[in-house]
């Protein structure tokens, strides 16, 4: 992974003028402000997250690819909130061939359609619109970032499960710093439910101490985040 020093080297935007964007999206709680709140960031979108040192992206895809054992050039992810398409980079160099993305954000969709990777993007704003795939589609289903206080409803956990073949993998990621601890639980909560209806199991819990570079004045340093990779039971039905 490239240092944090060189990244910064090949930036104009400082972590103050990052730290205020991410700021200013937090106060932003309704659907629609947060929409327009990606649609303008989108263009800085990938620059901010380098000044950020926002390891997520990464981990999440390393977490999936330590533990798939299918054929990865057949294999089908669903990249939710895919943002600018930097979850599916990573896959990409890991042997993966074939994304779908999800995303509320016009704007951001132009970003991940630039990549050249996805073979289908699709507009939806989770929690509030279904997200628009057939049950029981993809080998991968990944949310890396939105999963987050003030983000994405909780609700949507159920329909990442939904969307992911029997045998399948569902990978989650959510921050674990002081102003999310309280949506962290509600989350892990959420997961242990599917767990206890036998909808899935755990293949792999892993708490990060350096996630990304914290903005809020009670996080000093990095903050610490978490990726949950379960996967989907092969004989259990459709979620209702």
């Amino acid at each position: 992974m490239e240092s944090h020093s060189h990244r910064m080297a090949n930036t104009s935007r400082t972590f103050s003028d990052v730290r205020n964007v991410i700021l200013s999206a937090h106060k932003n709680t309704e659907a629609q402000d947060k929409v327009g709140f990606y649609d303008t960031w989108a263009d800085s979108y990938e620059q901010d997250v380098a000044v950020l040192d926002y390891r997520a992206p990464l981990l999440a895809a390393e977490c999936v690819s330590s533990f798939f054992s299918g054929d990865r050039e057949k294999a089908t992810v669903l990249d939710v909130a895919c943002g600018t398409g930097l979850v599916s980079k990573h896959l990409r160099r890991m042997g993966f061939h074939h994304f779908d993305g999800v995303d509320g954000s016009l704007r951001m969709l132009e970003g991940a359609k630039k990549t050249g990777l996805y073979q289908q993007l699709m507009q939806c704003l989770l929690g509030q619109d279904e997200i628009p795939v057939k049950a029981e589609t993809y080998d991968v289903v990944i949310i890396v970032g939105a999963l987050s206080v003030g983000q994405v409803p909780l609700k949507a956990i159920r329909e990442l499960w939904d969307a992911t073949k029997p045998g399948g993998y569902v990978c989650m990621t959510t921050r674990a710093n002081t102003d999310n601890q309280k949506y962290k639980a509600e989350l892990e909560q959420m997961i242990k439910a599917l767990e206890e209806e036998q909808k899935w199991r755990s293949v792999s819990v892993v708490e990060v101490e350096e996630w990304e570079r914290g903005v809020s004045e009670q996080d000093t340093g990095y903050i610490p985040g978490a990726v949950y990779l379960y996967q989907k039971s092969f004989y259990n039905f459709r979620s209702t």
